[in-house]
């Protein structure tokens, strides 16, 4: 049985996938900015570790080492996607 958090991680994976169709786009950006201000460029998102919190893998600008985030749940302010900057080419991909 899937817990909220997977099931957070679904929709907002499933809101990008509606996103990118609605606009005719290939990818999306998908941004968090937790209650502290900071703000991640999610490459990916998993539910885990769970127990309240879930984890992102920022996208690394080059030269950057790379990284996983674990966040409790309660520190996201905002969720954001968007169409891509054309400068970049990130995207957002869902966690297998």
């Amino acid at each position: 049985m899937a817990g909220p958090l997977d099931e957070l991680v679904a929709r907002i994976t499933r809101m990008v996938s509606a996103f990118t169709s609605e606009h005719g786009l290939d990818t999306a950006e998908f941004r968090l900015e937790l209650a502290d201000g900071s703000r991640y460029l999610v490459a990916s998102a998993s539910a885990e570790p769970g127990f309240g919190f879930f984890s992102v893998v920022p996208h690394r600008e080059e030269g950057e080492e790379p990284r996983a985030v674990v966040i409790p749940i309660g520190a996201v302010k905002l969720i954001e996607i968007s169409a891509p900057d054309p400068e970049r080419r990130f995207g957002f991909t869902p966690a297998e």
